[in-house]
C-alpha cells in the first residue's frame, strides 16, 4: 500500500481506528483508578451533561470505563434545558401582552431561585401590570399589534420587503409622522385597479351563493341609485340580506362595447390577449364605420351626463392611453377637468392644432422646484401653455445655458482673441433642441396632460375625430376605445366584477393560522373600492387588510390639478353632487383633493376600525 502511487502515510483504514479506539479506553480504564472518582470534573460538578449517556442521565455505566466530558455540554447552553422550555412555551403569552421574551425568563429566574430575587418579581409584576394599563388606554389600541393580528402584517408586506404602514391622518400621507387620532378614511385613488386581495381571520362566506332575489335586489339599487343603510357591526354577516345586496350593487359597473369573447382592459400593451381572437371588423370598413357611430353617440351621452353632475366620472381605455373626466367639484376642482396618460408628442402636437389649452402639471411643477419665477408670467387662461409661450421658454433656457458655457468655460478664448471664431447656435439647432426635451416625456408619467373647462368639450371633437385613436393594424385594429362608468348611459352594458372567496393557511409566530381572502378582479373603479370598504368596515368587525394591484399606466391620475379647495367649498361641491348616484361617504371622499401625488395606494390595513396604508 506504501507503495501505490497517491497513497498517504497518514492514511488509516476505518478497522485500525477502531483498534486504536479500543486500546485507549483499556489505557485510561487501567490507570485512572481513583482519578474517575475523585478527579473528573465532569463527575464532580453538579447539573453538567457527561459526553455520553452516564449515570446523570439514569443510564447504567459503561463497562469500558467513562470518556471524558464535553466542556460544551452544559444544561444552561442547550436548548432542551428546563429554563428554556419553560420561556418557549410562555412566549406566545409574552407577544399577546406585548412584552418582550426577556421580562419571561427573568420571571422563569426568579421562580427557581425563591426569595434570592423577590424584588425583581415584584419589579416585573409591576412591569407587567403597567403594560396591561398602557395596552388598556386609547392611544395604545390604535398601534399595539396582537399575534392575531401579526398575520396581516406578516402575509401583506412581506412580498414587498417593506413595514407596516404608520398611522396618518385623512388629509395628508406623506408626513409620515404619528396622527394625533383615529384616521377612519383613506385617501381618494383615481387610479384604475385590475385586482383587490382581501384577507380578514373572520369568514368571507357571506360574499358567496347570493341567492337571486338578493341579486336581484341588489341590482335594483344600483340602478336606482338607492343605497340600504348597514349597521355598526353586524353579528351574523351571512344572515345580513342588506349586506348581501349591498355587495351585489358594488360590484357593478357600465362598459361600451361589449364583445363578450374580448377582454376590454386593459388596453394599453394588451395584444396578447387578443391574438387569436376573432375581429369580423378588421377588414370590414362598414361594420368599423358602424362601431365608431355608436362609440361616439355613447361618448357623447356621457359627457352629458358629467356636465350635468349626473355621472361623477369616466374613463376612456385606448389603445395608446388612458384618459378620465371628473365633474366640477371631484379632487378640489371648480370646472371639468380630463387627464390623459401616457402621451406622445404627436398627440400633443395635434391637441394644439386643434386648439385644445392644456398643461403638463408634472413639468411646471419641475421647474417651479428649479426656478419659481420662471413659470410666474408664461401661463394663460385656465393655466394653459401656448405653443408660442412654450418656444419662447425654451429659447431663453437655452441662451442662458449658452451664456454660461461662453462665461464659463471659454473665457480663456476671449483673452486669446479668437473669440468670434466660436461658432453660436442656429435656430435649427435650438429647434432640434427643444424636440429632444418633448420627446423625451412620451410614454412616461411626466406625459400627463390636464385639460380644464371649456376646453374640454373641444377635447371630446377631438377624441371623436382622431383617426390615431384607433389602431390601423395589429390585433386591436378597428376597435374602438373601451368607456367605463359607474353609472347607466346610451349604449352601455351593466356589467360585474369577479369576486371568490377562498379560506387558506398561512404561517404565524407559533404555526398555522386560518385565513380567509375575498379576491375581486376587473376594472375596479374609485367608487367601487370605497364601496367595498365600507361593507367589510362592519362585516368584518373593523379588521381586514387588502393588497391592491393597479394598472400602472393610470397611477399618475393621482397628481394634483390645482391648488386645495377651502373645506366650505368641499362641502358645498358634496351637497351639488347628491344625485350622481353614488354613497354621500364616497362623494365625500372624492371631492377632496389629492394627495397622493404620482403614486397610487398598494396597501390597506384596518385594525379597530381606524386605517393605514401604504404607497
Amino acid at each position: 500500500m506504501s507503495e501505490q502511487a497517491g497513497y498517504s502515510p497518514s492514511f488509516k483504514r476505518p478497522s485500525d481506528i477502531l483498534r486504536l479506539r479500543k486500546k485507549r479506553a483499556r489505557s485510561e480504564g487501567v490507570g485512572s483508578g481513583g482519578r474517575n472518582s475523585s478527579a473528573s470534573p465532569g463527575l464532580s460538578v453538579p447539573g453538567v451533561r457527561p459526553f455520553s449517556p452516564g449515570s446523570l442521565l439514569n443510564g447504567p455505566p459503561r463497562p469500558g470505563g467513562v470518556k471524558r466530558r464535553n466542556p460544551f455540554a452544559n444544561l444552561e447552553n442547550t436548548y432542551n434545558s428546563p429554563k428554556k422550555r419553560a420561556v418557549v412555551r410562555s412566549e406566545g403569552d409574552a407577544y399577546s401582552l406585548g412584552c418582550k421574551p426577556l421580562i419571561i425568563e427573568a420571571e422563569v429566574e426568579n421562580q427557581a431561585e425563591g426569595p434570592a430575587r423577590r424584588d425583581t418579581q415584584q419589579f416585573t409584576e409591576r412591569l407587567l401590570h403597567a403594560e396591561k394599563r398602557y395596552q388598556e388606554a386609547p392611544d395604545k389600541k390604535q398601534t399595539s399589534v396582537s399575534e392575531d393580528d401579526s398575520l396581516f402584517e406578516d402575509d401583506l408586506f412581506a412580498d414587498e420587503k417593506i413595514s407596516p404602514p404608520i398611522l396618518t391622518s385623512p388629509l395628508g400621507h406623506g408626513s409620515g409622522e404619528m396622527a394625533p387620532h383615529v384616521c377612519v378614511e383613506y385617501p381618494a385613488d383615481w387610479s384604475l385597479k385590475t385586482r383587490l386581495l382581501f384577507t380578514s381571520p373572520l369568514s368571507f362566506s357571506w360574499a358567496e351563493q347570493l341567492k337571486a332575489g338578493e341579486e336581484a335586489q341588489g341590482l335594483t339599487q344600483h340602478c336606482r341609485a338607492t343605497h340600504v343603510p348597514l349597521p355598526q357591526n353586524i353579528q351574523e354577516p351571512r344572515c345580513s340580506v342588506e349586506l348581501r345586496c349591498s355587495f351585489q350593487q358594488a360590484l357593478q359597473y357600465w362598459q361600451h362595447p361589449s364583445l363578450p369573447w374580448l377582454p376590454l382592459f386593459p388596453r394599453i400593451a394588451a395584444e396578447r390577449r387578443f391574438s387569436g381572437k376573432s375581429a369580423p371588423w378588421a377588414h370590414d370598413p362598414a361594420l368599423q364605420q358602424s362601431l365608431m357611430s355608436e362609440w361616439a353617440v355613447s361618448f357623447t351621452s356621457l359627457y352629458s351626463l358629467l356636465k350635468a353632475r349626473l355621472c361623477p366620472f369616466f374613463y376612456l381605455c385606448s389603445y395608446q392611453f388612458t384618459a378620465l373626466f371628473r365633474t366640477s367639484g371631484l379632487s378640489g376642482t371648480s370646472a371639468i377637468t380630463a387627464v390623459l396618460s401616457p402621451t406622445t408628442r404627436g398627440l400633443r402636437e395635434a391637441m394644439r392644432a386643434e386648439g385644445i389649452d392644456f398643461t403638463l402639471p408634472l413639468v411646471e411643477e419641475k421647474k417651479k422646484c428649479k426656478n419659481p419665477r420662471s413659470t410666474a408670467h408664461q401661463t394663460g387662461e385656465h393655466g394653459a401653455e401656448p405653443k408660442e409661450l412654450a418656444e419662447e421658454e425654451d429659447d431663453e433656457e437655452y441662451g442662458e445655458e449658452e451664456e454660461d458655457d461662453e462665461d464659463g468655460g471659454f473665457s480663456w478664448l476671449k483673452e486669446m482673441g479668437v473669440q468670434d471664431k466660436i461658432k453660436k447656435p442656429d435656430s435649427i439647432s435650438i429647434k432640434l433642441r427643444k424636440e429632444h426635451s418633448e420627446v423625451k416625456l412620451d410614454h412616461r408619467p411626466e406625459s400627463l396632460v390636464l385639460v380644464q373647462g371649456s376646453s374640454t368639450f373641444t377635447l371630446l371633437n377631438f377624441l371623436i375625430n382622431c383617426k390615431s385613436l384607433v389602431a390601423a393594424a395589429g390585433s386591436q385594429a378597428g376597435l374602438p376605445p373601451t368607456l367605463l362608468a359607474p353609472n347607466p348611459f346610451r349604449g352601455a352594458t351593466l356589467h360585474v366584477l369577479k369576486a371568490r372567496s377562498v379560506k387558506v393557511k398561512t404561517q404565524v409566530r407559533t404555526g398555522y393560522q386560518d385565513v380567509s381572502s375575498l379576491e375581486v378582479t376587473g376594472p375596479v373603479m374609485p367608487h367601487a373600492l370605497h364601496a367595498l370598504t365600507r361593507l367589510l368596515r362592519p362585516a368584518q368587525r373593523g379588521g381586514f387588510s387588502a393588497g391592491l394591484y393597479p394598472h400602472e399606466p393610470t397611477a399618475v391620475f393621482n397628481t394634483p390639478v390645482g391648488p386645495p379647495a377651502e373645506p366650505h367649498l368641499q362641502d358645498t361641491a358634496a351637497q351639488d353632487l347628491e344625485g350622481c348616484g353614488l354613497h354621500p361617504s364616497t362623494v365625500r371622499q372624492l371631492v377632496q383633493p389629492s394627495t397622493l401625488g404620482k403614486s397610487t395606494l398598494r396597501h390597506l390595513h384596518m385594525k379597530e376600525y381606524s386605517y393605514t396604508w401604504s404607497l
